[in-house]
């Protein structure tokens, strides 16, 4: 169910009834994500969290077209690309970009950070002079804070936060509308984290991005999403705007992960009421029926266990999928 959005502008993405489902021993499917939908503004931040294991980065993934979607529609500027061939898809690639969780991992320890950048910048197919490509990097070294005297270094010569500067300055080459995070943070320190999420907000300003943003940590995406979708074992269970997320959210499992995330000071600390959740979330190759939390869920009701809840609209664009999502009082 997808929030009505009748009077406003068309979003720059928007996900319907996506699947993506893997075969595996046996017969038997994983169903990584299974009819997830929402909407993104242009120019706007969607968070993505949940735990590991929740189809977040497949999500991400599918709507990059890295993986094929099982079903469903990714609508893409007014084009649904789900369904494109691969010739379609590259007239839109430069468009779509991705950041990836390991900046390390993901660059070629044998080239060079203008080799790098140079690369990125000849995909983009324009006609560029040697010139023309050097001073493109430059530019796009300065762009992201690092001094262009770095052209001659290798990534093992630079610093994690340097490292995910350099990609992300690889993802701006082409000029791209959308950018998928995949947990672009989770790997650098805290103080770096904070340096690399303000370089994000930053570039968003000056150049007009939208970002899907995987984390797994809700302080993270609190400080850059306009609104955040919590998934759960491959659903979305909540949409809510990260203002409102520490107020009016209603689903037990997004109030469980807001009851994880730690705070600074010591007596607010001590007067919390945390939620701890048994168990771990069941294997995908394995999902309960009904509501796919009703195992671990404090408030479950026979009917969790009988019947999967929608998304319901509680007002303002917050959705919910949970059966008595209405009754809770927290």
């Amino acid at each position: 169910m997808l929030i009505d959005m009748t009077n406003d502008p068309k979003p720059l993405l928007a996900v319907e009834g996506l699947k993506v489902y893997f075969p595996a021993k046996g017969g038997k499917v994983v169903k990584a994500v299974d009819g997830i939908s929402f909407e993104v503004m242009g120019g706007e931040t969607f968070g993505l969290v949940g735990e590991s294991g929740c189809g977040k980065t497949t999500t991400g993934k599918a709507v990059l077209r890295v993986l094929s979607p099982t079903e469903g529609r990714i609508i893409y500027n007014g084009a649904d690309i789900a369904r494109a061939s691969v010739r379609d898809i590259s007239k839109i690639r430069r468009e779509l970009q991705l950041i990836f969780q390991d900046p390390y991992g993901s660059l070629d320890p044998r080239q060079s950070v203008f080799s790098i950048l140079r690369e990125a910048v000849k995909c983009d197919r324009r006609s560029h002079t040697a010139a023309g490509i050097r001073e493109r990097v430059h530019e796009l070294l300065a762009l992201v804070g690092l001094d262009p005297g770095m052209g001659d270094r290798y990534p093992h010569e630079m610093s994690g936060g340097q490292r995910q500067r350099l990609g992300i300055a690889r993802a701006l080459a082409c000029d791209p509308k959308l950018i998928i995070c995949d947990e672009p943070v989770s790997a650098l320190d805290v103080s770096i984290q904070a340096q690399i999420i303000n370089l994000f907000i930053e570039l968003q300003r000056k150049l007009g991005l939208t970002y899907v943003f995987v984390s797994h940590d809700l302080a993270v995406v609190r400080h850059i999403a306009d609104r955040v979708g919590v998934m759960y074992l491959g659903r979305l269970v909540e949409v809510i705007g990260v203002d409102e997320i520490y107020r009016s959210s209603l689903h037990p499992y997004t109030r469980a992960l807001l009851s994880a995330v730690p705070t600074i000071d010591y007596y607010e600390e001590k007067r919390r009421n945390r939620i701890v959740l048994d168990g771990e979330v069941p294997s995908p190759l394995r999902a309960p029926g009904g509501c796919p939390f009703h195992q671990r869920c404090l408030y479950m009701t026979e009917i969790c266990k009988k019947d999967m809840p929608g998304l319901a609209d509680y007002g303002s664009g917050h959705m919910v999928a949970c059966h008595n999502a209405g009754d809770l009082v927290y």
